[in-house]
């Protein structure tokens, strides 16, 4: 078989000429013409080759930076997988004039928010904050990148190597199918390709670095003229290149860094590959083909191709794979990174079927795809979405600024949005068809099987392909000579940027109507975008089980038919229609009501809306479609059993409520409840419970209320009924804090929940609200006493927090996180610990400080987007607030004290009364959480008691109501952010 291998070099240059202020090259200066679609920005160069954009956009007071650097694990060595994102995490460690954890608390205290993701071929780091802590922003990343390695230290390099660690196990290992592309990119890549490992890297490499490989990366992948400094928002350009000239203008250059350039892989013969995941019911198959790097001028054609296979109910493969019963799931998508693409087919099938057969059924798919073709509608399908897509990427300020970012990275042009729109627009199914001709028909692939436990006789096929070592040169990466030259200022670095005075943050301004039937309007005009969006809320839906619990699921199952065939029109052809419009329709079930949401183009509403009308009030309630989504619904309870997580928030429910307990049972239901559900329940839910009586709508966008209100002239049909929510009872107080395990062997974490049933009922100016308040030191921010316990000095774990939520009959208290197995006792203790000292001490006049700052200055962030904005007019709506709610939050924000949230704390946080759940490999962790002197009950999966006796009862008795949480809205679709970026890491 021939291979081919790595033999591209890397060549290091040193640049030491001394820096030039207040020399800042502009380069262009690109503006929006009416009707364009463009994001205007300023873009300059410093002499130290660090390239800045700026955008201005003036509409919320908010500002996002994002420095990225053109460095990802594809710049890595062999042996040494994952140090680029080893480093992310490094990089928020402090720096000569910023101190250890600073980072996040000087942004959280300023009321922003933070994070920075790795990928295979760039590393970002990114601020959204208020607009009047630009300075601020800029004055952290400067420091990181000029000043980082003086403030290394061996015990934050340890820490943050077993926070990666911890991150693998929980995003990778402890994860059913987390594997896979770990397998598939072995086998598709040659040996030493930087792409052939993930971007998370493996334990042992992580295991192989030391803080000098950390120190060699800094310094010669890190300099300005390898980054890109993006700034958007309510700034002024000039004032931007004067502070950038100022913080970043003396770093000195770095060394030379080229782009990669590498063929795509050659397979001369279908690779088989396999792998037993410990936490799978369902098998899956998998199927990748190397294609073009992004970019390319394939690449639109080849993700045209991806939908008509794989891609929405009028996909191929959904046809002869989900509407035939024979998997759960099928999908097919183009990712393309910087130096290769991957074309990716997956299946996961049904019980008692082989992966054998899968393999069969994707190949007579790719026939019928030849014999088929590809059609008008299917172009014209594609172009819409990805032109919707597009527009509601630029929803958000941030959005702008990455979408900027990435395109001057990779491309070293900021308007690239108007070529990427060409090129989607100028696919035709020419295009299509030679795609897939020169990439798909008749090549070979890389073919996963994955298996659950004890079943390899599932596979595809027996694995034919060996990892060869044979002609590989290990490149030159340029790290001889490098030397740290920090930079010389004439200002004081030290001094950190104070900011004017908080911008001032106007709620939206919101109209109401109510109509004849009972159904409740509110909107707010946005006119950012040309799109609209509607958030209706059907109250009920789980919690309508609550007196007939055999029937629970019934909510969730009469959503998923509601997303089906209509007395008109099929699913596909509505579907199909959707597409062409750019537009989206879904309706969901959550614990306390059923949402529909719909987003459109404003163009297109009218189309848009007499689809929604078709779907709301005549749905055909097939007997196959109701068969199938029973079908996938089980499937689906049965996949949640063998996830920790999942386990964790299902069992852990069970010990607050009792078994007997609404909320004791998932939004899906039970085996055994969705198994008594028929289609006649299905109808009898649909008609009994989907009133304009109990339904609230948002309307955002770029419309007023006078073109909206005729638009929704079909509402008023709507016939009222009387549904009658039930009454919810209470949970039992928990008497004596016990502890819980539950058993999943060889399970790499343990899944960790603390907590009780608290008897807050939702209100954003009364006790839940300052409840709150006096539980954000506690594991409420980033920089909250439990994470920075667990995650930052002890690096047990990816994360840490606590949280109270609540709705109109009460709510619960919880801790939350995922550890390593070996420290779950020690975990379990140090929580406890935390909780119990701040039930006692309560907060420190610091952290009150701290609190008042963040909370107080983070409206700015609350209200830019047309989803955020829906979801706070949804709560007004819902609890019949004033919109000038949040004024009196500020109010109580300014007031509250110290001995208030200290009384908050002794009454609301009480270790002493609370069920301690541990999810976890019982024969690895039982002994050490049985010397921490609690009462120690097994259960099973299901919340069951193992060993039954009278001292191991569940706290809770039977009970028959739910709640939920008003801040667990309906999630929107988001828009492309940076495309095809899949494998990112964030920190």
């Amino acid at each position: 078989m021939k291979k081919r291998h790595i033999l591209a070099g890397l060549f290091c240059l040193l640049v030491t000429t001394p820096p030039i202020f207040g020399q800042s090259k502009l380069i262009e200066k690109v503006s929006k013409k009416p009707g364009e679609i463009v994001i205007p920005y300023e873009k300059y160069v410093l002499p130290n080759g660090l390239t800045l954009v700026v955008h201005e956009d003036h509409s919320d007071p908010i500002v996002h930076v994002d420095v990225t650097y053109h460095v990802g694990s594809a710049r890595e060595e062999i042996g040494k997988s994952g140090f680029a994102h080893f480093f992310e995490h490094m990089m928020f460690q402090g720096s000569d004039h910023v101190a250890d954890e600073e980072h996040f608390k000087v942004v959280t205290e300023s009321g922003g928010t933070l994070n920075g993701t790795t990928n295979r071929d760039r590393t970002n780091y990114f601020e959204t904050l208020p607009s009047n802590k630009l300075e601020t922003a800029l004055w952290l990343e400067a420091d990181r990148m000029g000043f980082l390695l003086d403030a290394v230290t061996q015990k934050k390099f340890e820490i943050q190597r077993a926070t990666v660690k911890n991150e693998r196990g929980q995003n990778y290992d402890n994860r059913p199918y987390g594997l896979t592309y770990e397998y598939t990119s072995k086998a598709l890549y040659p040996y030493g390709h930087p792409y052939s490992w993930l971007t998370i890297g493996y334990v042992e490499d992580l295991d192989r670095v030391n803080v000098n490989d950390l120190k060699n990366f800094f310094l010669r992948w890190y300099g300005p003229n390898n980054a890109t400094v993006t700034v958007g928002g309510d700034v002024t350009t000039k004032d931007v290149v004067k502070l950038v000239e100022k913080y970043f203008g003396s770093i000195p250059r770095g060394p030379e860094v080229k782009n990669l350039k590498l063929p795509i892989p050659a397979l001369t013969q279908d690779r088989y590959t396999s792998y037993e995941d410990n936490y799978i019911k369902l098998p899956m198959l998998r199927m990748i083909f190397p294609v073009p790097a992004r970019y390319s001028t394939e690449e639109a054609s080849l993700d045209c191709l991806a939908e008509i296979l794989g891609q929405g109910k009028n996909s191929i493969f959904y046809k002869n794979f989900e509407k035939a019963q024979k998997a759960v799931q099928s999908s097919a998508v183009n990712s393309a990174s910087e130096l290769s693409g991957e074309f990716t087919l997956t299946v996961i099938p049904y019980p008692n079927q082989t992966l054998q057969d899968m393999e069969k059924t994707i190949r007579e798919s790719l026939a019928e795809f030849e014999k088929r073709g590809v059609t008008d509608d299917d172009i014209a399908r594609f172009i819409a979405k990805n032109e919707s897509q597009t527009i509601n990427g630029l929803n958000s300020v941030s959005g702008k600024v990455s979408q900027l970012a990435s395109y001057q990275t990779f491309k070293g042009n900021p308007n690239y949005i108007g070529v990427e729109l060409k090129n989607y627009r100028s696919v035709t199914k020419e295009s299509v068809i030679q795609a897939y001709n020169k990439y798909i028909k008749g090549k070979a692939a890389v073919i996963l099987s994955a298996y659950p436990k004890g079943k390899a006789d599932i596979v595809a096929a027996v694995d034919n392909y060996t990892i060869s070592k044979e002609g590989y040169k290990a490149p030159d990466y340029g790290y001889t000579g490098l030397t740290y030259k920090k930079a010389k200022d004439t200002f004081d670095r030290g001094q950190k940027p104070g900011s004017g005075a908080n911008p001032i943050v106007k709620v939206p301004p919101v109209w109401q109507k109510q109509l004849n039937n009972g159904l409740k309007i509110i909107g707010t005009q946005n006119d950012e975008i040309p799109t609209v969006t509607l958030l209706f809320n059907i109250k009920g839906g789980h919690q309508l089980s609550a007196n007939n619990l055999s029937k629970a699921g019934v909510a969730s199952l009469t959503a998923s038919m509601l997303n089906e065939d209509t007395e008109k029109y099929t699913s596909e052809e509505i579907a199909s229609e959707l597409d062409k419009l750019g537009s989206f329709i879904s309706f969901g079930a959550g614990e306390e009501g059923t949402t529909i949401y719909v987003e459109t183009l404003k163009k297109n509403l009218d189309k848009t809306l007499a689809l929604l009308q078709e779907k709301l009030y005549h749905p055909k309630f097939n007997q196959d479609d109701f068969d199938r989504l029973k079908k996938q619904q089980l499937e689906s309870i049965k996949v949640q059993s063998t996830q920790p997580q999942a386990v964790a928030n299902d069992v852990y429910n069970k010990t607050l409520y009792g078994s007997k307990h609404i909320k004791a049972i998932p939004v899906y239901g039970t085996a055994e409840t969705v198994g008594t559900i028929t289609l006649e329940d299905v109808k009898d839910f649909y008609k009994a419970n989907f009133s304009p009586s109990v339904t609230n709508l948002v309307v955002v966008g770029d419309i007023n209320q006078a073109e909206v209100e005729p638009k929704l002239a079909f509402l008023n049909q709507w016939e009222a009924k009387e549904v009658k929510l039930p009454t919810l009872t209470k949970a039992a107080p928990i008497e004596k804090t016990k502890l819980f395990l539950v058993d999943i062997p060889k399970a790499a974490q343990s899944e960790i929940r603390v907590g009780y049933v608290t008897d807050l009922t939702y209100n954003p100016t009364g006790d839940f609200y300052k409840a709150t308040l006096m539980n954000y030191p506690l594991g409420g921010a980033f920089n909250s006493r439990v994470n920075l316990n667990l995650r930052e000095d002890k690096g047990w774990t990816y994360g840490a927090r606590t949280s109270f939520d609540s709705d109109e009959n009460g709510g619960r208290f919880t801790f939350s996180s995922g550890v390593k197995a070996a420290a779950s006792d020690s975990a379990v203790a140090e929580v406890m610990k935390e909780i119990t000292n701040y039930s006692n001490t309560g907060i420190t006049e610091s952290e009150l400080t701290f609190l008042k700052s963040s909370i107080g200055q983070r409206d700015a962030l609350q209200y830019e987007t047309g989803i955020q904005k829906a979801r706070f007019l949804n709560r007004i709506v819902q609890y019949n607030l004033k919109p000038s709610y949040v004024e009196e939050q500020s109010k109580i924000l300014a007031g509250i004290n110290q001995s208030d949230i200290n009384a908050l704390a002794k009454q609301y946080v009480n270790p002493a009364k609370m069920n301690i759940l541990v999810v976890g490999d019982k024969e690895r962790i039982k002994t050490g959480l049985e010397k921490l002197g609690y009462e120690v009950v097994e259960l099973d999966t299901k919340g069951e008691v193992v060993k039954p006796a009278a001292e191991s009862q569940l706290s809770a008795p039977a009970a028959s109501e739910t709640s939920g949480n008003p801040e667990k809205e309906s999630s929107a679709p988001k828009g492309k952010k940076e495309k095809k970026d899949k494998k990112t890491t964030n920190k």
